[in-house]
């Protein structure tokens, strides 16, 4: 081609040419059917139309956007029938955005099975069971979890086979103690279980300790330095004594002096067989006769 031809085939272009704003719109073609007849349905899917501009479509609360796909509508229901997608939004035959509505499964919790009510037999059985492997008294309350019962049917249960153990002349009895219920060897039979326990080894605690321990029984909470002026001499090595036994703990500060304060534990009632701080006998009886004269004098 030579230089002349070149130019004229340039200058023709050039004289042809229309600028965008001069040139006559094209035909608006028709919308795309919701389907095509000849193309199998696939997945849940429906073709919807939407408006010329995919960001003005509108898409339902509960719908999540899962990002533009610029593929034939064709190829957006391909796509919806493997994800689950429940609508496709096209414009001009293009999908815009593939939208995927989680469906609300009405599932619900089931409700908790009610715990299986146990015959008499059976809560006797496990009552029992239970009551010889404890270390300490155990709460009506307690065993009314443990077995799933209702609590009214505990306490009565106790006491019929508290009646029943007497009634039968066991070795041991079944009897309240410290707010509970345990085991304990009947005080006829102590001499032999003495025996066998000790076997020849006494431990007894002190006079001191025991003064001391009436003292904090029926004062408490009471502090070392009241209970020194109540005996009249020292009691601190004795306080050490009964609390590495067990038998009185602290249970706070007194407000003024900041001083501890003891009280007595449940095994304090264990041991002496009580059931509360109320079941301690009246100390009326054992008081001198002078003893507003004595208490007068020490102050």
């Amino acid at each position: 081609m030579t230089h002349e031809e070149r130019g004229d085939s340039l200058a023709d272009q050039a004289a042809a040419w229309i600028p965008p704003w001069q040139r006559p719109a094209p035909p608006v073609e028709a919308a795309a059917p919701d389907r095509d007849p000849e193309v199998p349905r696939q997945g849940p899917s429906h073709a919807l139309t939407a408006p010329s501009t995919p960001a003005q479509a509108d898409v339902p609360d509960d719908a999540d956007v899962v990002g533009a796909a610029p593929d034939d509508a064709g190829a957006a229901g391909a796509a919806a029938g493997e994800t689950g997608v429940v609508g496709a939004v096209t414009a001009g035959g293009t999908a815009g955005a593939a939208v995927v509505r989680r469906q609300r499964s009405g599932r619900t919790r089931p409700a908790p099975e009610p715990a299986p009510v146990l015959d008499d037999t059976e809560l006797r059985g496990a009552l029992e069971a239970i009551l010889l492997v404890v270390d300490e008294p155990v709460s009506e309350l307690t065993l009314a979890q443990v077995l799933e019962q209702p609590p009214a049917r505990i306490g009565p249960m106790l006491d019929e086979i508290a009646a029943g153990y007497t009634a039968a002349g066991h070795g041991f009895d079944l009897r309240r103690a410290a707010g509970g219920w345990r085991l304990y060897t009947r005080p006829e039979y102590a001499t032999y279980v003495e025996r066998f326990v000790l076997d020849g080894q006494s431990v007894r605690i002190t006079q001191a300790a025991l003064e001391t321990l009436a003292v904090v029984a029926y004062k408490q909470p009471v502090t070392r330095s009241r209970i020194s002026a109540i005996r009249g001499v020292n009691c601190d090595g004795v306080i050490r004594t009964l609390v590495s036994r067990g038998l009185i703990e602290e249970c706070g500060t007194e407000s003024d002096s900041g001083a501890f304060l003891y009280r007595t534990t449940t095994m304090f009632l264990e041991k002496l067989g009580l059931n509360s701080l109320d079941d301690l006998p009246p100390l009326a009886p054992f008081l001198p006769d002078d003893v507003e004269e004595l208490a007068d004098a020490s102050r």
